[in-house]
């Protein structure tokens, strides 16, 4: 017994550390600086007690607007990504030919930096979309990235075509584990394509679902990079998500304390919606 505790000490005892040093003590501090009027130059750091969270709230801080833009933002893109990935993994697990580079094919955007695939997104709206509007005389096309509406959607299909390759994997398994038999004795039943996937492929993939959902929707809240390089929160701060927000109050105006006070706030409101989101989630799931 105290050998097997030995051993796991020794292998656990390395991650706990780098846990606490990485993870804990910078969290702790970063709450503690959340109370202070820390400016990141100085070492001095006087306590002001809930200043920071107080100035959050000011319209000229621009964080609600971040957050309800954001919140817009997840609700659309994780529907879209979660709709196109299923969609896919039906798709290829249909046992059609090229099935296998079908799927390397719809999950490498998953492999590029966010950064790039900004630049690239940007390229194509700006530079594309406008010559395509101009030859077909569609002005819809031409302009994109330059109003808030249009900025909008341009990061719903930049996220969309991210990530949707990714969910299709998560899919894929769980279409995978599920027993032929079943599928097989609904047929014999007389139930049609669209009624095995209502009645029996949905509800047993709830699971995938539950999964699906929890990663969409925080890498949406969390989304910085992308957002950074393709519309950098233009026009006049109208797309500019919260993580951009808090970098923006931190690295631009030097305001440290504040960009913690918003990181905390920012940190519980995704902790709070995604805890929901999983309880919610795990209600509707059917045990195989």
């Amino acid at each position: 017994m105290k050998k097997s505790k030995l051993w796991f000490s020794f292998f656990v005892g390395p991650i706990l550390i780098a846990f606490l040093l990485v993870v804990i003590i910078p969290a702790l501090l970063g709450i503690y600086y959340s109370f202070t009027d820390w400016n990141g130059i100085e070492n001095k750091a006087a306590f002001i007690g809930v200043a920071n969270y107080l100035e959050i709230f000011k319209k000229e801080n621009g964080f609600l607007q971040a957050f309800i833009f954001t919140a817009k933002f997840s609700i659309v893109s994780v529907f879209m990504i979660n709709l196109i990935g299923f969609g896919l993994a039906l798709l290829v697990t249909r046992g059609m030919k090229g099935s296998n580079i079908l799927r390397s094919i719809f999950f490498m955007p998953n492999m590029v930096g966010g950064l790039i695939l900004g630049f690239i997104w940007q390229f194509i709206f700006t530079k594309a979309f406008d010559a395509i509007g101009v030859k077909l005389g569609l002005d819809f096309l031409r302009g994109w990235l330059s109003t808030t509406g249009t900025g909008f959607w341009g990061l719903v299909i930049l996220m969309s075509w991210q990530m949707s390759g990714y969910m299709m994997v998560v899919y894929i398994a769980a279409l995978q584990g599920i027993p032929e038999n079943l599928l097989e004795a609904a047929e014999i039943d007389g139930a049609n394509s669209f009624e095995k996937l209502i009645n029996i492929t949905i509800p047993l993939v709830a699971p995938a679902f539950t999964v699906g959902l929890f990663l969409t929707l925080s890498n949406s809240f969390k989304l910085f990079d992308q957002n950074l390089s393709l519309t950098g929160g233009t026009p006049y701060g109208s797309t500019e998500m919260l993580a951009l927000n808090i970098y923006s109050s931190a690295f631009v105006y030097n305001k440290f304390s504040l960009a913690q006070a918003k990181a905390v706030v920012f940190l519980i409101a995704v902790a709070a919606i995604t805890l929901t989101q999983l309880s919610f989630s795990k209600k509707k799931e059917v045990e195989m």
